[in-house]
């Protein structure tokens, strides 16, 4: 079967994570992914909190499946001649570099669109093109905090606190993905290639946007209604840490299931929503609160919440968190267990679905990784092992048409 990107060639000069999860999806989706990388080193993550002795760490293997590898110097004039016939067929060239370095290393925009008019230049920063600190290095955290996500999570009682989910990195490379095939689709209108950039901290801001909302209405009234600390507590003039509140106006907490002494994750998120509250009643065998004006309506049951909770906690406290979930579900009330990383590796129907893959691999063996978030009636995504350095560097000078002579002289001149 097509894939439906099969056709474009796609240059990765991207490392460490929000490139290579952009490209890698690309490369699932059907899209020849040529990462180039430095001889002798490769992607810093190869080497990066490895658990086998001198093979590629899991960092890389699970951010590079389905892509080939070349090595290549491009601060040699052999290593630019390659790089320009290269990008001369190729449709993306993805770089996560500092500010400039592409210009630096004589490939400036105006000269990539003399090689090739259609070219798109993808480009992940850690802020944008003009902001005051386009100069900052940004990894992980640092978006995380740049982009408002800390100062809004965490506890009201604590410091800021990052997520555990890679809100900067992974979540700006989906971005990125998104900008690259808009930028294709609009090249098939006009013919043209353009630059495409996204920047950690917006990438970041974007799932903040129900916090800006709420900036806007504490500034606005002076509180929110769905924070814990409202009616009792006091709002400042910022956007408070709101624990494990959701953010949706339907009151919800992570509560103590059967087992949570020894268990650190025998946990549920369970939520309250309006609509729902007859069947959370029912469930706890608090009928009488579905009709009592105390408790009838989400205003009323504010002020009682954490009240509401200790009852559910209660209700709990003889459930393992999976008994109670199968509970609840009868119920329909949005819950969920707090599950671990090792009951997601374990987890059958993610497994089934193809979310978590096995994928073999030549020197690092059998590995786990996640594959496709996004489903398709009619495409299956299979997930490939990531390259060796250089694996594919021979086969990619071949079909740019260097002979094996030409090929054995750049390997002479230390430029692939």
């Amino acid at each position: 079967m097509t894939k439906p990107l099969e056709g474009i060639k796609i240059i990765d000069f991207t490392h460490v994570q929000a490139g290579p999860a952009c490209t890698q999806m690309l490369a699932w989706f059907g899209a020849d992914v040529v990462k180039v990388e430095r001889p002798g080193a490769g992607d810093v993550t190869r080497t990066q909190l490895r658990h086998v002795k001198d093979v590629d760490a899991l960092y890389f293997t699970m951010l590079n499946s389905n892509k080939k590898s070349l090595t290549l110097d491009t601060k040699t004039a052999k290593g630019k001649e390659v790089l320009e016939r290269l990008i001369r067929e190729s449709d993306v060239l993805v770089e996560n570099f500092a500010p400039g370095a592409l210009d630096r290393m004589g490939f400036t925009w105006e000269h990539i669109s003399e090689l090739n008019p259609g070219m798109i230049v993808a480009s992940v920063k850690g802020f944008s093109d003009g902001h005051h600190y386009e100069d900052l290095k940004v990894y992980e955290n640092v978006a995380q905090c740049a982009g408002g996500a800390a100062s809004t999570t965490g506890f009201w009682d604590g410091p800021p606190t990052v997520s555990g989910a890679a809100l900067g990195d992974s979540n700006t490379g989906m971005h990125l993905a998104i900008g690259i095939l808009t930028a294709l689709h609009q090249r098939d209108k006009t013919g043209k290639g353009q630059k495409v950039g996204v920047s950690m901290q917006d990438s970041v801001l974007n799932l903040c946007r129900v916090k800006l909302r709420d900036q806007q209405r504490l500034e606005a009234v002076g509180y929110l209604e769905e924070y814990p600390q409202y009616p009792h507590g006091e709002f400042g003039d910022v956007v408070p840490r709101g624990g494990n509140a959701g953010g949706g106006g339907q009151p919800g907490w992570v509560l103590k299931c059967k087992g949570w002494e020894t268990d650190p994750n025998a946990y549920i998120y369970f939520t309250i929503q309006s609509q729902a509250w007859p069947n959370v009643c029912k469930a706890l065998g608090r009928e009488e609160w579905i009709e009592d004006p105390a408790y009838s309506t989400p205003i009323a049951r504010q002020d009682k919440i954490f009240d509401i909770f200790a009852v559910i906690e209660e209700w709990l406290a003889d459930k393992t968190k999976f008994e109670a979930i199968d509970i609840l579900r009868t119920f329909d009330i949005p819950c969920a267990p707090v599950l671990s990383m090792k009951e997601i590796a374990n987890d059958p129907s993610l497994r089934k679905s193809g979310t978590i893959v096995e994928v073999a691999h030549p020197t690092l063996g059998t590995y786990l990784t996640v594959g496709s978030p996004i489903k398709f009636s009619d495409l299956d995504v299979e997930v490939t092992a990531s390259p060796l350095l250089g694996q594919h560097t021979n086969e990619i000078l071949t079909g740019l048409g260097y002979n094996q002579q030409e090929i054995a002289e750049l390997h002479d001149e230390n430029a692939v």
